[in-house]
């Protein structure tokens, strides 16, 4: 055996061959691809799947000539704030009926993780119900303050027929904010 086998041979012993540096890169290089791609169809998605705007109440302060409120195709409502139904305001609910979109509840009262504590069905219906009086329909859609939800408010929830929107439906869509108070700001939220 030549001089320049024997070093090959050594080197293959050592770095466990050609074949398997050659597969490792191979491996590495389409791990990337494939973040990479998912990646790029999370932004598209973002794009051009349906945007909706959280925390839309009369007393939250978020009007319908904001441009953030005009590029939402969904608007999540909370029912009750400050201890005021929205119903209290039939000129509002009308101007937000009017504008044809998507409407769904976002809690009943937007407390601090209002469904992580036990809720029945009387405590939703409440909310339901205030919807009602304002846009005369139920809600089909429900998300949760914060997006903290039980598994078993999410059952109690699903029993009165409203589809539960969670962090699935973040990822794959933007989310503003009335009075740009979520976890990243209606701009950053743009962008992405």
């Amino acid at each position: 055996m030549t001089r320049k086998f024997k070093k090959i041979n050594e080197y293959r012993l050592e770095y466990g061959g050609f074949k398997k540096q050659k597969f490792r890169f191979l491996y590495y290089f389409l791990a990337i691809a494939v973040f990479l791609l998912l990646v790029n169809n999370v932004f598209v998605a973002r794009h051009f799947l349906d945007r909706q705007i959280d925390d839309v109440n009369p007393l939250i302060g978020c009007s319908a000539e904001e441009n953030y409120f005009n590029k939402s195709d969904i608007l999540m409502v909370v029912p009750y704030f400050n201890g005021r139904a929205i119903s209290d305001y039939p000129a509002w609910c009308s101007k937000i009926k009017s504008l044809n979109k998507t409407l769904g509840m976002h809690g009943v009262y937007h407390n601090f993780n209002e469904f992580l504590e036990p809720r029945n069905e009387s405590y939703v219906l409440e909310g339901m119900n205030v919807f009602k009086n304002c846009f005369g329909e139920y809600p089909r859609y429900f998300e949760a303050p914060q997006l903290a939800l039980s598994s078993e408010n999410k059952k109690v929830v699903e029993s009165l027929n409203m589809s539960v929107m969670g962090y699935g439906f973040n990822i794959f869509h933007k989310v503003y904010h009335c009075q740009d108070k979520g976890k990243y700001s209606n701009k950053f939220i743009d962008l992405v």
